[in-house]
């Protein structure tokens, strides 16, 4: 039996036990993966200053999102084939979610449909969109996630184009694994994988097959994919989308102290200093590097959160302390959920929460909402950007 103390202690039983696309899916960025790395190392360059004497006897980490109570200012974000890591992926994350007391994000791009995850989890999860050029679709998706009880809309703007991932082309990745030699011969070394996925129905994207006309099975529904993501999006069809919602709208994949402004503009209860994990504009700045700009820029007139490259509860302290309200695991979470299911996820935030509350301790805080810069010390070169 591992023993799990960290977020890396999970990632080596994912690795293991998870068919290769599927790490190399979650595990990789765009191009060079220069974004993808500096997420984290970035991190890594932002220290803690420590404090002594403070009474810590009454500390707490709640604090709320958009609205919603939250057991620490963690949601899980959405990813894609979520359910491709675990058999009925998204359901088992978002029972672990609502029990521990965060939300979790559905991807549009999920396995487990929108109705699935309402029916077999706790109902009031959030659903991310991503906007198609098929409208008719869009407002069926937002309309099922009404129907369904989620509580707030995530509307993603940067993923217009696609960035590539050489990985996922050499891998051939699909939902489900396309059963050819390398893979099948990969498979065969992933009993726990291939036992569970072969007690569930649910292996291909839930919230398309059986919604959209003409595309019934994986090969229509690969080449309706391919042609789909809107490049047209733009503001204005970001303000359609907010009045077709009623609900928290939150605004992810913002980067530039402009957009954050347009995104107050747009009516967005929040916004999300993210860049897709690395996943898209390959030799853009850390999500990191960026985030205190836009705090600067609109932070009073919106709800920060941030999204990429987030391994631990320090990271979260880190996030908090350059001013965002509520922060997005992704990584992490998908981790735990490979190596060993919903009690995986479970795992992975109890680690988090307890390294956000120790260190919280150790720099003399008691409140996540009292964290600041005079928490942080940056190493010497490291500098964020500023407007």
């Amino acid at each position: 039996m591992t023993t799990i103390t960290n977020i890396d202690d999970l990632k080596r039983l994912y690795r293991r036990r998870v068919p290769r696309m599927f790490y190399d899916y979650a595990e990789s960025g765009s191009w060079t993966e220069q974004t993808f790395h500096a997420n984290v190392t970035d991190f890594s360059r932002i220290r803690l200053r420590q404090r002594v004497a403070v009474d810590l006897s009454d500390r707490s980490t709640s604090s709320t999102m958009v609205g919603q109570d939250v057991a620490m200012p963690v949601a899980l974000a959405p990813v894609g084939m979520t359910g491709m890591q675990s058999a009925d992926g998204e359901i088992k994350a978002a029972r672990a979610a609502a029990k521990f007391g965060i939300p979790f994000t559905l991807s549009t791009m999920s396995i487990c449909s929108i109705e699935d995850v309402a029916q077999k989890a706790e109902r009031g999860f959030w659903f991310q969109l991503y906007v198609m050029r098929d409208q008719t679709f869009v407002e069926s998706l937002i309309g099922r996630a009404q129907d369904a009880g989620c509580r707030a809309l995530v509307l993603t703007l940067d993923l217009q184009v696609l960035g590539q991932r050489h990985k996922d082309i050499k891998n051939g990745l699909s939902a489900p694994p396309r059963p050819t030699l390398t893979v099948m011969a990969d498979l065969s070394t992933k009993w726990r994988w291939m036992a569970g996925m072969a007690k569930t129905p649910r292996r291909s994207f839930g919230n398309i097959i059986g919604h959209v006309q003409g595309v019934k099975d994986t090969s229509s529904l690969m080449d309706w994919t391919a042609s789909q993501f809107d490049p047209s999006l733009n503001w204005d069809k970001v303000k359609k989308i907010r009045r077709m919602w009623n609900g928290p709208f939150i605004l992810k994949g913002i980067l530039d102290s402009e957009d954050a402004r347009r995104a107050v503009d747009c009516g967005a209860d929040a916004l999300i200093v993210s860049n897709h994990g690395g996943r898209q504009l390959d030799g853009a700045l850390s999500s990191v590097r960026m985030l205190p700009a836009i705090v600067d820029a609109v932070g009073d007139s919106i709800e920060i959160h941030f999204d990429s490259g987030i391994r631990s509860g320090q990271d979260v302290l880190k996030a908090l302390a350059l001013g965002a309200r509520g922060t997005y695991i992704g990584r992490a979470y998908i981790y735990g959920l490979g190596a060993m299911g919903e009690a995986g996820v479970r795992a992975s935030l109890d680690v988090i929460h307890k390294e956000l509350d120790t260190t919280m301790a150790l720099c003399g805080r008691t409140r996540v909402g009292d964290l600041n810069h005079d928490n942080l010390i940056m190493e010497p070169g490291f500098t964020t950007v500023t407007n």
